[in-house]
Order: structure tokens, then sequence, then C-alpha cells
């Protein structure tokens, strides 16, 4: 039985205060979708069955390269995490599992880890891990290069560290390895393209062969950052030819945020859809760079392109299911509330692609009228389908405003009274 940390009874009362409204609300855009031709019975049921994954990273404080301001009652390790992300998915009842990253939250005893997370109602998704950063009583430094890295020693390590992650989530019951490296150059010249490119297919051919047979490997691409001149896994292509060279269990991660400003990311989501290498996303926002903003906050028209390509794909093939997962950095806000908010921007989205009148849009694109079918996107943009998100919620036992019932709970007052405060002034991300 799921052990919750929120007294249900704190829930009702905040839920009890909205009721009535929401009530209304929920009445009023039934009899708005019903005159479009939509049932809101079956977009309810939609919200209740999605699901994202919380990472543990982003539980708590993240920083920038000058500085890492944390906040009261951070989590002082991957219990503490656990307990965090069993409270995001008591309020919102759409972020049932947990991404873990080794060696930031290597468990001690995986078997004790993966019981504490199932007494709070959560199971674990992918596991990443790191070979962008050197460990302490680490050999071999990462400073030019992990799975591409010149040295085979170094490479040997970075696999060995890959295969480690793989081993501690079959204990866990996740189903797939996660990989992102910071490998590249900072200068023309530094680097061998061609030489670089190949030792990573080498080294990541020896991390997949290590999958169990029912594991994915998702590899992830980054534009920059670290390496600011050239990176090896650099784009979507770079991407695609890397998973095909590895094999049908290797499949691409898009990252929202891991892209040009300019880049249109929902066509990049369209062409590994077509050529089934989607795996999954790590889903945030960006102003410039990879800023790893809560989702939605700077671009949620974006962020509803790409579910709209997301939901075209799933009703062409029922089979298609990609992973999602949040990746931010939580800065000057509380990581508990952008968790909530971000998993529930994901949400919204997901129902709003439900909205696009698909055969509006077919006609649109056959017709090449360009106007029509940027409204048929539009319409189902404006839509405002939150009275479907908090009844998904409310019947899944979860809070209407989950934001404020967590307020009225109390619950970072209570955890910073029983964990260790933790110091300013260091940088980076947890």
């Amino acid at each position: 039985m799921q052990e919750l940390i929120i007294n249900n009874d704190v829930i009702e009362s905040q839920n009890e205060k909205k009721l009535k409204h929401h009530r209304e609300d929920f009445d009023c855009l039934a009899q708005n979708l019903n005159n479009r031709g939509f049932e809101i019975e079956k977009l309810v049921d939609l919200a209740s069955k999605y699901g994202i994954a919380i990472p543990s990273w982003g539980t708590g404080t993240g920083g920038t390269r000058f500085a890492r301001y944390p906040g009261k009652g951070e989590p002082g390790g991957i219990m503490d995490k656990i307990d965090d992300c069993s409270v995001i998915n008591q309020l919102t009842t759409c972020t049932p599992s947990i991404s873990i990253h080794i060696p930031w939250d290597k468990p001690k005893d995986p078997k004790s880890l993966k019981l504490h997370a199932k007494r709070r109602g959560l199971s674990f998704d992918a596991m990443n891990s790191n070979s962008f950063q050197d460990q302490e009583n680490q050999k071999y430094s990462y400073k030019f290069g992990s799975l591409s890295h010149t040295d085979l020693n170094t490479r040997k390590q970075a696999i060995d560290h890959n295969i480690e992650c793989i081993e501690i989530g079959k204990v866990l019951g996740s189903k797939a390895l996660t990989v992102w490296i910071g490998d590249g150059s900072n200068f023309p010249g530094q680097s061998n393209f061609k030489k670089a490119f190949e030792r990573y297919i080498e080294s990541a051919s020896e991390i997949y062969s290590a999958l169990p047979q029912d594991w994915l490997m998702y590899l992830e691409h980054k534009i920059y950052e670290p390496a600011f001149y050239s990176t090896v896994i650099q784009d979507w292509g770079s991407n695609y030819l890397a998973a095909v060279e590895l094999g049908d269990k290797a499949q691409c991660l898009v990252d929202l945020g891991h892209h040009a400003p300019t880049v249109n990311i929902e066509m990049i989501v369209s062409r590994l859809i077509q050529f089934k290498k989607l795996g999954g996303f790590h889903f945030n926002d960006s102003k410039y760079g990879d800023d790893d903003l809560d989702s939605g906050s700077i671009n949620p028209y974006q962020l509803f392109l790409v579910f709209s390509e997301l939901v075209q794909a799933s009703l062409e093939n029922s089979e298609f299911r990609p992973a999602f997962m949040l990746d931010q950095s939580h800065n000057v806000t509380d990581p508990i509330e952008s968790l909530m908010v971000s998993a529930i921007e994901t949400q919204r989205a997901f129902i709003q692609a439900h909205l696009v009148d698909r055969d509006c849009l077919n006609f649109a694109q056959e017709s090449n009228d360009a106007l029509l079918a940027s409204e048929a996107m539009k319409n189902a943009f404006r839509t405002d389908v939150s009275p479907i998100l908090r009844e998904a919620r409310f019947r899944t036992n979860g809070a209407l405003e989950p934001i404020k019932c967590f307020r009225a709970s109390r619950y970072r007052d209570q955890v910073a009274e029983i964990r260790p405060k933790i110091l300013s002034g260091s940088s980076g991300i947890v």
C-alpha cells in the first residue's frame, strides 16, 4: 500500500474550496467541446493515464557556473529525493516514476531504494550515467572526453560506468539507459571529427552489448556546452546515425533545451518518428541555450507542436510509446513546485494536441491552405484545458490546485526542520 506524505485531509480541504467553481468550469468546457465534436470524458481518461518521469536531480536547487543558492529543506540524498518525488506525484497524479543519475544518486543498497520507492508509490524510469564530470577518487579525467577520449583507459572507465548503471537499473526495475556525453572540442583542430565519432561508436557498442534484451539505450544530443566548438553528438543527425549503427535497442532522446533557438524541434520529432528512432524526451524550456527552464515557461506553443506530432504518431500506431521525462535546473524557484508545474504543462500540451481537428488539418495540408492549417492548430492550442486536468487529478485523489495545496501542507517547512542545511557558495548543478 502506498504511504502518503501529505495528509489527505489537507488535499480534501483545499479541494473543497475550489470544487464548486471547478464544476462550473468543467461543465462549461464540456459543452464547448461537445459543440466541436469532442467528448470531454475521453479527454479526462487520457489525462488520467498520462505519466512523465521526475528527475531525481531536479528535486534539489540547481545552479549556474557562478553560484548556487540552496533553499530550505533541500534533499540530503536519494531517499529524500524519493520523498519529494512522491509528494509531486501525490498532488499531480501524473508523475508515477523517477529517473535517477549515477553517481549523484548511487544507492548503497539498490534493493532498499526500490522498496522505499515502492512504498511511496513510485517506480524507476531510465537510468542516467555521468561521464561529463570527474568524481572523487576517479582515476582518469574526462576533461578531454569520455566515450570518445583518445586514451583507451579513459574510454574503458566511461564504458564500465555505464555498464554499472545498467546493473543498478536491473535491480531497480528500470528498462532503459540514457547516455549523454559532453565530449567535443573548444578549438579548431583540437579534435579529429571522424576519429572522435568512431571512438564514440566503438565505446557505445560495448555498452549496447551489455543491455538486457528488454532494455533500450537512449542517445542524447546537444549542440554545445561544455564543448563550445564541436560536440561529438551535436545534433539529431549524428544521434540518428549512431543509433542506427548500434542497433534496434538504440533510440534517440530529444532534450528540448539542446538545440539552437531557431531550430524546428517538432520537425526533428517527426523525422525520428518516421524512421522509428524516437525513444523519448527530456522536457524543459529554453530562451537562448540550454537554460533548462520550466516546461512551457518560454514557448508553450512549441511544446504543443511537439505533442501534436506525438499524438498524430500514436493515432497512426497505437504501439508508439516514447518515454517522457523532465530535465530541468531550478535556480530561483522551489524545485517541487517547478516540477509540478512542468509536469502539468506537458500534460496540458498532450491534451491540447488531442483537440486538433485532424480532418480539417489534413484537408488544409492537401489543399495547400496555409492559413486554415495554422488556424486548425491554433484553435486547439487556444483551448484552456485546465478543467480537464483538474478533473483528472480530482478523480485520482490529487489536488485541484497542486501549488496551493503544497504550500498549505507546509511540507517544505516540515522537512527543513529535519534535513541538514546545505550551505551556499558552490556552483554547478545538484
